[in-house]
């Protein structure tokens, strides 16, 4: 039986035909903003609440990382049991140059990354039950 793909943070990012992060931009200032927030603008010299769906750059720089070395509270759910340290990736986005937060794939050794390498987006799993493959975005180094 084949799971359905489904995306853990719906809105935040796509998976398809490539994997994009998905920000708000301010239709008055302009300004980018990830997560994206659609009820008020995060530029304090700004009063707008009108905002539309950008996509932000798939590529960009490391700019910090560390490893996880226990479980988030809920709603985080655990890939395993017992839980596995994990590698998180802070990546300076390339166009943008606002730095964006996720897990690196569990098969990137924390020993490999390097502050300043190049990363890119990609689609991995976070957890699955029964029915589903949750997806998540992660940051992987450019080979």
């Amino acid at each position: 039986m084949s799971k359905t793909r489904t995306l853990a943070a719906p809105g935040w990012f796509t998976d398809q035909p490539q994997p994009t992060l998905l920000g708000a931009r301010c239709k008055a200032c302009h300004a980018l903003f990830f997560p994206p927030n659609q009820s008020f603008c995060r530029n304090p010299e700004c009063a707008s609440t009108e905002f539309e769906e950008w996509p932000l750059s798939r590529n960009g720089r490391l700019w910090s990382y560390t490893t996880n070395n226990y479980a988030p509270p809920a709603p985080f759910v655990a890939p395993s049991e017992p839980f596995e340290p994990f590698a998180v990736a802070a990546v300076e986005l390339e166009a943008e140059k606002m730095v964006v937060l996720g897990q690196v794939p569990r098969a990137t050794k924390l020993e490999a990354l390097e502050v300043g390498m190049k990363m890119e987006l990609v689609v991995d799993t976070l957890f699955s039950d029964e029915e589903n493959e949750y997806l998540i975005w992660k940051w992987s180094p450019v080979t």
